[in-house]
């Protein structure tokens, strides 16, 4: 027997979530969807292709968020239509190497879109995330950036990304950070260290175990999507 769920039964709402934090609406198909990836026994096909329309869904919740213009076009019936299009430039930067998983979803809702790359890793001397790699647009700094990164757990990776693109002069508010799984403790780093950007989650999980895995979580997604 089917059952029909009002509200998604695994979400954890943090009592003060902060106020640049979205969250996708919390509906059971999309729980339905997490519950596929979260599978361990989900093959790697099925991951790709259910994780993808979870990006898709982000991606499309972040161009929510950017400013439009009034634009009046005629029909073909010769009408015309009050409307609005994008104001400003956009791209991509994927935090290598799970991130770069969520270019083919930004590629399928924005065709052409510039990218690019930046690879953090955990510096084994001070235990602190390292620069190792950007690469980015000549003109980032005058784009509105999609920052793109499926787990949030301490948020150290994507907090030194961050510092990256300010570095190179792109605003604070112009990045949206997009993510499919975030930890509350990763959420109050992150946005408590950048409350002028924008965050959008899929899901805010449990919290982090003593490994600072994130409980229930998904497993490694790169490993997941690349190799299983």
């Amino acid at each position: 027997m089917s059952t029909t769920l009002d509200h998604p039964n695994t979400q954890t709402s943090p009592a003060s979530l902060p106020p640049n934090v979205i969250t996708l609406p919390q509906t059971a198909q999309l729980e339905a969807l997490y519950t596929i990836i979260r599978d361990k026994n989900t093959p790697r096909g099925e991951f790709i292709f259910y994780s993808d329309r979870i990006i898709r869904l982000l991606v499309e919740e972040g161009l929510n968020h950017l400013p439009v213009i009034p634009k009046t076009v005629e029909t073909p019936t010769g009408a015309t239509y009050e409307g609005v299009s994008f104001e400003g430039r956009i791209c991509g930067v994927s935090i290598l190497r799970a991130g770069e998983a969520m270019e083919a979803g930004l590629r399928d809702v924005c065709r052409s879109v510039r990218l690019g790359k930046i690879l953090i890793q955990r510096d084994e001397e001070t235990a602190r995330p390292k620069l190792y790699y950007a690469k980015l647009p000549e003109d980032v700094a005058s784009r509105y950036v999609l920052l793109l990164d499926p787990m949030l757990a301490t948020g150290g990776s994507a907090i030194k990304a961050v510092e990256v693109l300010k570095e190179h002069g792109v605003p604070e508010d112009r990045i949206i950070f997009l993510n499919l799984i975030s930890s509350p403790e990763g959420i109050k780093t992150f946005c408590g260290k950048f409350p002028q950007l924008r965050m959008i989650t899929g899901w805010i999980d449990k919290g982090l175990n003593e490994k600072a895995f994130i409980i229930p979580g998904l497993g490694d997604f790169g490993e997941r999507r690349y190799t299983i």
